[in-house]
């Protein structure tokens, strides 16, 4: 699991989850705008998966330039925050909307009309809440809700003309049934004519394409094969 708060970054997930939004960036030439959906950081231990960074002979030829960036947090007096994937240009040409998101319904709407604004010129936006798209058990506004994108938000996001990718955790269901369900939700709540699944090993990245955007496709998933195989498997 790697949710955004500013514990997880760097961990191994983050190299596969930046090494995707490169590899998207790069095949296509979007810009791309990153939607933290940034929460508190909550003292648990389990944000410490660095080892990759220390084995480089294993990890380093995926993306060379990433993991290089990425181990100066082996450096002792580095903080682990969020705002260096700006400051290292690890996406290049990315926008970045870093504030926090709140539960309160009055104040994520105005996160979110903010957010809007700060990332309009960008034809791809990356969400990446806590735990992933809404469940029925957290209602929007409720304590904890800003641990998940809502279907309202990703629906405005989608109707403004942006390609969506989203972050997605893995319940304890079967992955393939669960990804179905996804992916036909996706289809259906935002009128995408293109659904794409990056996995890995514990988590799923979910792009919504734009019609004036599917074309660009082939080339994202030839991309993530060449540089990632092993680590993140497309398909749709």
């Amino acid at each position: 699991m790697n949710p955004v708060k500013h514990q997880y970054f760097g961990d191994v997930n983050d190299y596969r989850k930046y090494g995707l939004l490169r590899c998207i960036a790069e095949a296509t030439g979007f810009g791309v705008g990153m939607l933290w959906l940034l929460t508190a950081d909550d003292g648990r231990s389990d944000g410490e998966f660095r080892r990759y960074l220390c084995e480089p002979q294993r990890w380093r030829h995926h993306d060379p330039s990433l993991h290089d960036r990425l181990a100066r947090l082996l450096e002792p007096e580095v903080m682990r925050h969020v705002e260096h994937a700006a400051t290292w240009e690890l996406i290049p040409g990315a926008r970045y909307f870093n504030a926090r998101v709140p539960d309160n319904s009055a104040a994520r709407q105005r996160y979110f009309s903010a957010a809007v604004d700060a990332l309009a010129p960008c034809p791809l936006l990356f969400l990446d809440p806590d735990n992933g798209v809404e469940v029925q058990s957290v209602r929007y506004g409720a304590k904890n809700s800003s641990k998940y994108v809502y279907w309202r938000e990703l629906s405005a996001l989608f109707a403004r003309g942006h390609s969506l990718l989203v972050y997605q955790h893995y319940p304890r269901i079967a992955r393939s049934v669960f990804e179905a369900k996804l992916v036909e939700q996706m289809r259906s709540n935002l009128g995408a004519p293109e659904v794409t699944v990056f996995s890995t090993a514990h988590v799923g990245f979910f792009l919504a394409l734009q019609d004036r955007h599917v074309l660009a496709l082939p080339a994202i998933i030839a991309a993530v094969e060449e540089r990632w195989s092993g680590q993140l498997w497309g398909h749709r």
